[in-house]
């Protein structure tokens, strides 16, 4: 089954709102063997509505939308969908009784007028219960097709996703013998190398893949390598994919760090937690990100012990012992620096393992032969240390995020050969 999204909105348009909705719904619905093939954005506009559902219809004959069923004057998508189909608005006594006693019983006293137009109802739509919000789904069947109206509230749309248009998308494949397929994908996440790096040493694989298809989805972080197969049975399916990775993982070698929505920190603490190490870190660019990357992992605590923020050089010299007079003839971005960080958050937490990070991250402080983005890394486990030098490209933050990732990478591949 192939079918569309139209999410609205004019906050989604100007960008003060990230479209969070569409991505939920199309894993979701790839789940249970139904494919989107389009997106469309509109905002809060009656004839930018009528006309990007019309015309999705067109194409598949079935379409979801999300946003535009509030009780406010911009809140249009309901009363375009009743005109589309010729299905006059009734006031639903029901849902209205419901309203209200949701209102009073939340502690919020008399509803307001303006909730009463959601109680309004299509002619003949099936009410879509919306346990989390006012607002009710909908779902529309006529002769330009279907449609299904979902709030945009990320809360109350996954609610009745998963309750409610589920199981009906479900049994709607069932009945049309197309239930067994599914869409499945697998998500390999590597670190430290660029796209195009990777194009050229995975391309010539591709063909090996078939029948699962390949995305790069680069980031901050890394890039991410997408492995997908649709219109095949769960069983098959899983088949296909682990061949396809067996196939693909020997040439990203260790720039593969984990799957599906692993993060890099909690690979380095399960590492670290295996090995018996205790961890510490010390920060002066990433002005402490990279703890804030480990101590987001729950379970943390039994692995990392502490860090310092060593952004003055007085504090480099004071809390973590690097010598003045290599600060003055080095500079606080090089390499003896962060080598004698990284040993010196060791000693003072007392940890095993650490890493040390120092750069600039602009955007002024760059010089000629150190520019904005240059930045040394160190990584030490019982006495085995490593340091690199990095430049990394974009803005302030981006620098700073990708250090702390290259931090936590560098650790990562010392402990790795110490096993």
């Amino acid at each position: 089954m192939d079918l569309e999204l139209v999410t609205i909105g004019t906050e989604l348009l100007l960008g003060f709102t990230i479209d969070t909705n569409a991505a939920d719904i199309a894993r979701a619905l790839a789940s249970v063997g139904a494919r989107v093939v389009r997106k469309t954005t509109v905002g809060d506009d009656t004839a930018a509505i009528g006309d990007a559902v019309r015309l999705a219809l067109s194409r598949t004959g079935f379409v979801i939308t999300t946003g535009g069923l509030g009780p406010t004057r911009d809140d249009v998508t309901k009363r375009v969908m009743a005109a589309m189909f010729d299905a006059p608005l009734v006031v639903d006594e029901a849902y209205l009784e419901a309203l209200r006693e949701r209102f009073a019983r939340l502690g919020h006293g008399r509803m307001p007028d303006a909730n009463l137009s959601q109680a309004e109802i299509p002619t003949g739509a099936t009410v879509l219960r919306n346990r989390w919000g006012t607002a009710p789904g909908l779902w529309l069947d006529g002769p330009l097709g279907t449609v299904i109206l979902l709030p945009g509230v990320p809360r109350e749309m996954s609610g009745l996703l998963e309750h409610e248009v589920l199981p009906r998308v479900t049994a709607r494949l069932d009945a049309s013998h197309q239930r067994g397929a599914v869409i499945v994908s697998r998500t390999l996440r590597t670190t430290g190398i660029t796209e195009s790096a990777l194009a050229d040493r995975i391309g010539s694989l591709e063909e090996g893949f078939a029948p699962a298809t390949l995305a790069y989805l680069p980031g901050l972080d890394g890039v991410d390598l997408r492995l997908t197969v649709a219109g095949l049975p769960a069983a098959q399916a899983d088949a296909v994919l682990a061949r396809a990775r067996a196939h693909l993982a020997p040439a990203l070698g260790a720039h593969l760090y984990g799957e599906g929505d692993a993060d890099l920190a909690t690979v380095v603490l399960d590492r670290c937690r295996d090995a018996g190490l205790t961890l510490a870190v010390a920060e002066s660019c990433t002005g402490g990100l990279l703890g804030a990357r480990i101590t987001a992992i729950p379970g943390a605590s039994d692995v990392f012990v502490g860090g310092v923020i060593a952004y003055a050089d007085r504090v480099k010299t004071e809390e973590l012992g690097v010598p003045r007079e290599v600060l003055e003839r080095a500079g606080a971005v090089s390499e003896p620096v962060v080598r004698a960080m990284v040993a010196g958050v060791m000693r003072r937490c007392g940890a095993g393992a650490g890493i040390a990070v120092t750069g600039i991250a602009g955007p002024g402080g760059g010089t000629s032969d150190k520019p904005v983005g240059t930045v040394w890394l160190a990584a030490s486990v019982h006495g085995r240390e490593e340091a690199i030098l990095r430049r990394f490209p974009g803005d302030r933050d981006n620098v700073r995020r990708r250090s702390a990732q290259a931090g936590l990478d560098l650790l990562r591949k010392l402990l790795a050969k110490g096993r």
